[in-house]
This record gives structure tokens, sequence and C-alpha cells, in this order.
């Protein structure tokens, strides 16, 4: 059978792979020139298994009233008239009603430890690199008050599979030395050992020029302007390329990982996903001081941002704008990140050469992507992953490709199965 994947982020690119190893005939489309130059382009690096919770919990309501108005807030929401905005806003407080927030942990938490597995078994198959680090993700604590809930999270991301221990101020220094400049200011940590870091960039770069090498197709350049349909079947996609010229491409079935522009495609054809664009910064900056820019991936829980070592860089990423399709980079933003480096690693980057990057994480209230079947006979979902795109990336393409086979993936998730 011969699909059609559109869109070549991570997200893509992974469905790619894993459709190829189950044998199907594989053609990727997309409008960039380049593979991973969107949503996958920049982001905070983090393969973060230990961090299955959705910004929808119950602790959000009350958060993003308190960051109401704040230019650094982390969460900001810049409201305006478009419906698609307050849908998806009033959905987002449902899924924070507890029960809704540990039913997603749980479904999160299940399919991102498959994720890590595949990710490891694809990466000793293809022997690709990319900036990959397997030291862990060591979680900050900055109040007495928020380190008094580590044990209860410990003991909930132990039973949900996840390895995971608690870590007083000084064991987290043991953990990463770059911290001890926090002595007196750092109350305490989660390390979870097992996790990962990379550039997701340079991951899907590499995956896509192994599948050109294995015979898998790529329209790069092309446009999807609209999806054609005959009866209940995707008939083909109406395409225009770089220089203006349109035509049609067609395949037998047609795999969805457009990410926030997803649901604009099959918006025609009566499909309203949830899906809604949530925008994330990061700094990308040269490390000036080895013994002062952290090895291992950190998460700041107090301001609810990463930190990931990428070779001689280090990428520091965070916050969540809700203002539509706005992709413009707004150096507020960026100072905000810039200050949380120059308070927790001083001295570590040149500040002078930090990049600054915006993009648009395509976020479902629940952070639940939607994996399987679409609109009729031959459409499907790999989309919506939110905050978690690189990390769910493998395991939500291994699960699409059994799907597509008629079969149920392992994993614990809320799948959408085939007819």
């Amino acid at each position: 059978m011969h699909v059609m994947v559109l869109g070549a982020g991570v997200t893509g690119v992974t469905t790619a792979w894993f459709l190829h190893k189950a044998g199907f005939e594989v053609t990727l489309v997309d409008r960039q020139a380049e593979a991973g130059l969107e949503t996958s382009f920049a982001n905070g690096g983090q393969i973060s298994v230990s961090h299955p919770e959705p910004w929808a919990n119950p602790s959000a309501p009350l958060l993003a009233l308190r960051w109401l108005g704040r230019e650094d807030a982390p969460l900001l929401f810049r409201p305006h008239a478009r419906m698609a905005q307050w849908r998806w806003a009033l959905s987002f407080l449902h899924e924070c009603l507890p029960w809704r927030s540990r039913r997603n942990t749980r479904a999160i938490a299940s399919l991102a430890i498959s994720s890590a597995n595949h990710l490891r078994a694809l990466r000793t198959e293809t022997g690709i690199t990319y900036d990959q680090l397997q030291r862990g993700i060591l979680h900050l604590f900055f109040s007495a008050e928020e380190f008094r809930q580590v044990p209860a999270r410990v003991a909930e991301l132990n039973h949900l599979g996840i390895t995971a221990r608690a870590c007083r101020a000084d064991e987290c220094f043991e953990v990463e030395p770059a911290l001890q400049r926090l002595a007196g200011r750092l109350a305490g940590g989660i390390y979870a050992p097992d996790d990962e870091s990379g550039d997701a960039f340079r991951f899907t770069q590499a995956l896509a020029a192994h599948l050109r090498d294995v015979g898998v197709r790529f329209h790069y350049g092309t446009t999807i302007e609209r999806l054609d349909r005959s009866g209940e079947r995707i008939s083909g996609i109406e395409v225009r390329d770089s220089a203006g010229r349109t035509g049609t491409l067609s395949a037998q079935a047609y795999v969805l990982c457009l990410g926030s522009f997803s649901p604009a495609l099959v918006a025609p054809l009566g499909q309203r996903l949830p899906i809604y664009p949530v925008k994330g910064y990061s700094v990308t900056a040269p490390i000036v001081d080895e013994d002062l820019a952290p090895g291992v991936s950190l998460t700041d829980e107090s301001r609810r941002i990463v930190c990931s070592r990428l070779g001689d860089r280090l990428r520091i990423a965070g916050t969540a704008e809700l203002n539509g399709f706005d992709a413009s980079v707004r150096p507020e933003r960026g100072r905000a990140i810039l200050d949380w480096v120059n308070d927790r690693l001083p001295g570590a980057i040149d500040p002078a050469q930090a990049q600054l990057w915006a993009g648009l994480r395509p976020a479902t209230p629940g952070n639940i992507p939607l994996i399987g079947k679409g609109w009729g006979k031959n459409l499907w979902y790999n989309t919506g992953h939110g905050t978690l795109g690189w990390t769910l990336s493998c395991g939500s393409a291994a699960a699409l490709a059994e799907l597509m086979q008629g079969r149920r993936p392992a994993p614990d998730f809320p799948f959408r199965p085939g007819a």
C-alpha cells in the first residue's frame, strides 16, 4: 500500500520510518525546503518521560490567574474574538478536573515509555546521531512548599513505571555539579535517570536522510491546499509548489501530521479537531564555560523552563502563549528566558550570540494527541502532540503503523481504531 504522510516534522518523519519498516510504500509532503523546519526546529530538546502530567491539571486555573497580565508569565493568554480560542480554553478547563487529569497522565505515561523504547531501538538500527545524551532529567524546585509535594509525585511516577527519585539539594548537586552555586536557594529535585535529551531538528534531518537512502520519496517546497474526496475516500491532495505551479498527488492512504495546521485541512470534511497553536519560545547559545554548563537536562518546575545541552550549545526553552497563529518573536519573552539563564546558570553561555526562536505547538486541551483513524476509509491522524511531540514521536508513529495493519498497540492509550 502506498501511504502519503502530510508533514515532515519529527512526527511526520518518524511516522514515515515506522510505516516503511512495516512494509508500506511511503511519500512525505511538506511546504518547507527541508524536514523539521517548523515546530521541530528548536524545541527544548528533552525526551521527558518523567513529565507525563499535562498542562491541564487541577493547579492550572489558579496559576493562570496568578500569571494574568504578566508578559514574562509561563502561561500567557492573549484573548481575541475567534471562537476557536475560547472553545479550546473552555475544553482546557474541563480537562483540569482531577479525574480527567489523572486519566490523561496515565495515557501519556504509557505512550511515553513505549516511545522512549522505540527511540532507542531506532537509534541502534540506524546509527543516527543528534547530540543525544542519556544522562536523565533533573526537575528543580525552589520553594519548600513545592518540594513537600515531591514524595507524592515520585511515588506516582514509580507507580506509572517511570524511574524517579527525590533528591535533597546536596544530592541535586551530586547529579549536576553545575548547579552548586544555587546552594541556599534550591529546595530539592526529582531525578529521572532514564530520560534523555537531544536535538530534535538534527534527529529529524538525519532520519529523513536515512529514509531517502532506503527509497522513501519526499516532496519538499510543496504546500497542501486541500484534500480531494471521492465518496468516503480521500482521492488525492491538491498542492502548489514553490514556483506557484499546482497539481494533485495521490496515494492509497494518507496520514495527517501537520501539527497546528491539521484542523484547517480537514474542516471541509466536517471534522473538528481540538487542536490549538500554543506558542513556545527557546534560546540557543554557545557554551563559554564547560564547568558552568549542565550536562544533565534540567526542568525548572517553578518557572516551567527546560534546559538541555546540545553539543557545544545550550538550549533553554519554555513558556506557553495562546495567541492564534501568531509566530512572531517577542523580545520580552526571550529576555525572560535569558534572565533565567543569568540567574540559574550565570557565566555558562554567551548571551550576545543567543538565538531566539518561537514555534507553534499543536496542543489538544488535555495534551492527548490524536492517533489513529480519521475521516472516511483512508485518512489517518498522528497529530496534536503539544509540548511532548519530541518525547512521544516514536511511540506515536509505531502505534499508528500497527493500527494501519489492523493491530492494537500495546500502550494503554485512547487510540482511534480503524473501522
